[in-house]
Parts: structure tokens; sequence; C-alpha cells
């Protein structure tokens, strides 16, 4: 499919396989309320945590074109398994022939970069998805920038399904929770830093708490990902200005509208129009 490559700025990208995505969009927002944003949900074909590399590559390609189709010149991917399984091949193969001028980010290493900083026994844990522990993204960044930093990963298949389907608040999520929290702490007792992987989990932070001993600190993405594209906006002016400045947010879905909306209420403190899309 041709790109059109117009060199017009528009809006930042963000893109998710389902609603996780809107927590790092949130929290982009409030660092950088001036700009433009366009996010985009594959919410038909969510959850990718459990897709082959084959796929979720091409299912986020057809995510990034789109975006680019749409005006976007920097694209975020506010998703940890298309961080972990498309990202690098995407920047490295695709980008050249679409455009050399565009740029797809992810949110992998900006959680990573801040890690040196915070733990004292330099040994972390990381919750995440099957996807992106079988990845394993984030061992192989931390030891990038902290070699001495030991990494053990535990996948969480069902933390997903409880935010999606709302039940994140429940006294059944309980027992999920503690199994896997339970599961990363006996595989080492020295952890003091836990990584909430997903883009997802933030939402079962209050639970996740209370079964996690209070000295451990648990690192969110939202965050540290808003820090680091506003540390890359202010790098990089020849992408800012390629950035509208409006404060619009317009939401896009492959789901149907109606559900979407439903569903982001649990992520979004607004009300929002979302419009569908097909990917191909």
């Amino acid at each position: 499919m041709k790109q059109d490559l117009s060199q017009a700025p528009g809006p930042i990208g963000v893109f998710d396989s389902g609603y996780g995505g809107l927590t790092i969009l949130s929290k982009i927002r409030e660092l950088l309320p001036q700009y433009d944003y366009i996010y985009l949900g594959d919410n038909a074909r969510t959850p990718y945590g459990t897709r082959s590399f084959e796929i979720v590559y091409e299912f986020t390609l057809q995510a990034v074109n789109k975006l680019f189709e749409m005006g976007c010149h920097l694209v975020i991917l506010a998703c940890n398994t298309a961080s972990a399984k498309a990202l690098r091949t995407i920047q490295m193969s695709d980008l050249p022939g679409i455009d050399s001028q565009r740029r797809v980010l992810g949110v992998i290493r900006p959680t990573v970069e801040c890690i040196g900083e915070i733990t004292r026994s330099r040994h972390i844990g990381v919750l995440a998805t099957t996807g992106t522990i079988k990845s394993e993204s984030y061992p192989l960044e931390v030891h990038k920038l902290f070699p001495d930093v030991y990494v053990s990963g535990e996948a969480c298949p069902m933390w997903v399904p409880l935010v999606e389907n709302n039940e994140a608040n429940n006294p059944g999520a309980d027992y999920f929770i503690k199994k896997y929290t339970d599961a990363l702490l006996k595989k080492d007792s020295q952890i003091d830093t836990i990584i909430l992987g997903c883009t997802h989990y933030p939402l079962l932070l209050p639970k996740i708490k209370q079964y996690i001993p209070d000295e451990i600190e648990i690192v969110s993405q939202g965050e540290y990902v808003a820090a680091s594209l506003k540390d890359y906006l202010h790098r990089h002016p020849e992408m800012k200005v390629k950035c509208t400045q409006g404060s619009r947010c317009a939401f896009y879905t492959t789901e149907a509208e109606d559900k979407f909306i439903e569903s982001a209420s649990t992520f979004l403190k607004e009300k929002i129009n979302v419009k569908r899309i097909a990917l191909e």
C-alpha cells in the first residue's frame, strides 16, 4: 500500500492492541497537553499477548501505516507486546522504505531507563503478558543499560481479561493477582523493584499493592513514557515542528464504536467520540 508522504505537520499517533494504551495516552496528555493526538486501538484483534511474533509484527505494521496515512509523523507503540515483537523490525526494515523521516517509538526502553536509579539491590521483577515475557525484551534492554541488574519475569495471562471485563476491583481478581505476584517473588527474594510491563496493569495497582511488600517499588509505565517523549521532542526539534499543537485528541478502533466507548470509560475520565476503521 502506497503511503501518503505529505510533509504537512500532523498529530502524534498512539497505538495499542486494546485499551491499555489509554493509560499511556492519559499520562502523555497530562504532560504534553498542547499537542494533537490520534489513538488507534486494534480492539477487534486484541489481545496480542498470546500471538506469534509474525502476527504481532504484521498487525502492528498495519496500524503504523494507517497512522502515517492519517498524517502522523511520530507514532508511539503504547503496547508492550508490539514494542517487544515488532518495534525493532519496523524501525530497521520498514521505515527506510516508507519514509525515513518518520519515527516509531516504543514503551519498553523508556521504562527500563529509570531502573538504574530506583533499584538498590540490583534485583528487579517484571510482570507482563506471556508474549512480552517470552520475548525477553525487558532483560535484554535492562542488560544493555545496566549489566549488573538481575531480572526475573512472570507472565500474567489472566490480568488483561480481568481489566477488559471490568473485573479489576472484584474479589475474584485477588486470586490471580496473588498467584502471579507470589510466583514472581518466589523466583528471587532480593527483588526490590517491579515493572508493570503491560499498559493494562495500572488499573490493577491497588490490588497488586496488597500482595507486594511495602518496601518494593512498583514502576508503572505511563509517567516514564510521557517524560521520555517530552525529552525526545526537546532533543529532536525537526520532529517537534511536524507535530501539530491544537490540544485535540481523536479516537479510532477496529471494533464497534459503542463497545470501545463503554470499555474506554474504565481508562478515561472523559466522554469521547470514536470512529471505527479497518486495518489491512
